[in-house]
């Protein structure tokens, strides 16, 4: 696959296995430019499928984006229903594509507050993709950290014990490795309960460009300081 983005803009030499993204700054996109904040989430997800084509040609193996936490559901009803049909009327429609470029899906959250159309349309997607061997590509909707930890500790206890291994085991990225590099955008210097088990030894990297600004270029410049880094893993 031809790699999506201007020839200045190079592959650093390490490259994340994982990659997640706290895709941050819609609703600030929109009110800066006198939108609705609809138009800001639909920016953001057309912005979202730009990152997916980059890091499916760039070779990164697992690619996991923030898009719907358990407190967004906080939000206006108004903003939330908008939000909801253009998540679940997107990834539907981006099945094909998906298929074409081999990438697979998963759904990290809590699927259950979720309308039934809407969940059976990502249950069907996921189920779509589920024998693709390129990118594993993992949305999280409706999803907050403390409580895949909380539910994750419950169903170990329930299968006889709790350690690090059956925690893990249980959690929605079971069978995925952790994150190396996870990118938040807008500005905000805080995890938002997002990977909170899995990002023990994450690097991080923040800046304030919002999430529709946040192109191939930018991408790049975040995975050359992540390169630059040297991980030790609490080792020295």
């Amino acid at each position: 696959m031809r790699l999506p983005f201007r020839r200045k803009s190079k592959l650093p030499p390490v490259l994340p296995a994982h990659l997640a993204v706290i895709m941050d700054g819609n609703g600030r996109w929109a009110s800066r430019r006198g939108l609705p904040r609809s138009a800001g989430h639909k920016a953001g997800f057309d912005n979202f499928v730009k990152t997916v084509d980059f890091c499916a040609a760039a070779g990164i193996g697992y690619l996991t984006v923030y898009a719907f936490s358990t407190e967004n559901w906080n939000r206006s009803d108004d903003e939330v229903g908008a939000l909801m049909r253009i998540m679940k009327d997107a990834i539907v429609e981006y099945v094909p594509t998906l298929r074409e470029r081999n990438i697979r899906l998963r759904i990290l959250g809590d699927l259950s507050r979720f309308e039934p159309d809407a969940r059976a349309g990502l249950e069907d997607s996921v189920a779509a993709l589920a024998g693709n061997t390129g990118m594993t590509l993992s949305v999280a909707l409706s999803y907050g950290g403390r409580d895949e930890i909380v539910a994750a500790a419950r169903k170990a206890a329930a299968a006889g014990e709790i350690t690090k291994e059956t925690l893990s085991a249980h959690l929605y990225t079971a069978g995925m490795p952790d994150p190396d590099l996870i990118i938040r955008t807008s500005g905000e210097l805080r995890v938002s309960n997002f990977l909170l088990w899995q990002s023990a030894y994450s690097e991080y990297y923040f800046t304030p460009t919002l999430w529709p600004d946040f192109g191939r270029e930018a991408l790049c410049r975040a995975l050359w300081d992540y390169s630059a880094r040297k991980r030790r893993f609490g080792r020295a």
